[in-house]
């Protein structure tokens, strides 16, 4: 089950472990995890779920590449887009997903 560590801006993480099969995001709502909105549900309309995903050159990337549509949103994020960015909702987590620590940006709106 893999776990996704939710930091902060303040520093302060919440650690959740997930099942495979849901989301970033959703697992942050159900979760109860501050600073992600989602304002759109989860269907790729809105960026109110922007996350920052820092991974190392040496680790294989967890997830999907960026899609055109999700580029797109992550151009109109509140706070400044950065290598990692990422919209939780198009971060599926599978059996095989190592744990990850997503940063959370200070706003969504």
């Amino acid at each position: 089950m893999p776990k996704v560590t939710y930091a902060q801006p303040d520093g302060t993480e919440t650690v959740l472990d997930l099942v495979p099969g849901t989301t970033v995001m959703r697992g942050a709502v159900t979760g109860g995890v501050r600073g992600i909105v989602a304002e759109c549900g989860g269907n790729l309309m809105c960026a109110t779920c922007h996350v920052y995903v820092d991974l190392d050159e040496a680790t294989p990337a967890p997830f999907s590449p960026v899609t055109p549509d999700e580029d797109e949103l992550l151009d109109c994020t509140a706070t400044p887009r950065e290598a990692g960015s990422r919209l939780s909702c198009q971060l599926g987590l599978t059996d095989r997903t190592a744990d990850i620590v997503v940063r959370v940006p200070e706003s969504q709106t």
